[in-house]
């Protein structure tokens, strides 16, 4: 199995058990409440988003913000819904789909 399978199943599992959001303003209410592990943002998002992005976050300097090397239509397709930006409510989760995509990214 390679990276990028790992990072889909565990994605899946993450999104069906609630610790995922998706989509950008419910996002940044999540980040803003204090409840996000981690900042997910695809690679096809506009230059907009990505500086959008940085500016939800820069009050938590902690808050990881992961540039998948996936498309919003690699999200779609694994759990039926398009999405550029996405929080990881799980710390668990957050490290692990960080530690997959940077592999996936290498591949």
């Amino acid at each position: 199995m390679n990276w990028q399978e790992k990072f889909f199943n565990l994605f899946t599992i993450c999104e069906k058990s609630g610790k995922l959001v998706k989509g950008f303003d419910i996002s940044k209410e999540t980040v803003s409440a204090g409840k996000a592990a981690c900042v997910m943002v695809t690679a096809d998002v506009s230059a907009k988003t990505l500086k959008e992005v940085s500016f939800m976050c820069r009050n938590f300097p902690d808050l990881p913000v992961v540039n998948l090397p996936f498309s919003m239509d690699d999200i779609k397709r694994s759990i039926g819904r398009k999405a550029g930006v996405m929080a990881v409510c799980d710390k668990g989760f957050a490290d692990r789909l960080t530690e997959y995509a940077l592999a996936a990214s290498k591949e």
